[in-house]
């Protein structure tokens, strides 16, 4: 596990530098490996057809939601492909009521249950890998057949264990995970989109 901040900065010029040095140490602990398998998955998906789903709480809630524009527009851009992307974290009044009247744990697993079939996939995204309604929407999509992508940070907690494909940020803090956890959003995104661009000799000239 690697900690930032261990101690005090002068002032946030040296927060920055130092901040940046823990990103790219962070990154560099990323599984490329883990990352090739994603793609694999992500992009096997879309050309079957098969709907993509994402959650996550607090900011992997903006990720999961982001991912959903980079994954729909992004990759549909100057492509045939047409993927079906959705993001169980959008919606606050369907949250709310699953919450209220049911349980948190059930926020994204009762989603997931309405609308999941075999052969799609989940992408969970916790920097604890700890949360309970992550944890129980992994354990459902395994029972449905869905296949699931984890993001995790910290030590990965149980979400590490329980994804088809783990991508783990080795950081412990929040803002540098997540920072990481978007960036992997992106280069699986873009990478899908490139090589499924129909002429490549463009590629000077196309917009990402």
């Amino acid at each position: 596990m690697h900690y930032f901040p261990d101690r005090l900065f002068a002032d946030a010029g040296a927060y920055a530098e130092g901040y940046f040095g823990r990103l790219a140490a962070a990154a560099a602990t990323i599984d490329f490996d883990a990352v090739s398998a994603a793609g694999a998955l992500l992009s096997e998906t879309v050309l079957a057809g098969k709907r993509i789903y994402s959650c996550g709480n607090g900011g992997s809630a903006a990720i999961a939601n982001h991912l959903v524009c980079d994954c729909l527009k992004g990759i549909r851009n100057g492509t045939s492909m047409r993927p079906k992307v959705h993001s169980f974290s959008t919606t606050i009044e369907l949250i709310s009521a699953i919450a209220n009247d049911l349980s948190y744990d059930e926020v994204f697993s009762y989603q997931l249950e309405s609308m999941g079939e075999a052969g799609d996939l989940l992408i969970a995204i916790s920097s604890s890998g700890s949360s309970p309604n992550i944890l129980q929407s992994l354990e459902r999509a395994r029972e449905m057949n869905i296949r699931t992508i984890s993001m995790t940070g910290f030590s990965g907690g149980a979400a590490r264990a329980k994804a088809d494909v783990n991508l783990h940020v080795d950081c412990s803090n929040y803002g540098i995970v997540e920072d990481l956890h978007q960036s992997l959003m992106h280069i699986l995104a873009q990478y899908i989109r490139h090589r499924e661009i129909p002429d490549q000799s463009t590629l000077g000239s196309v917009k990402f």
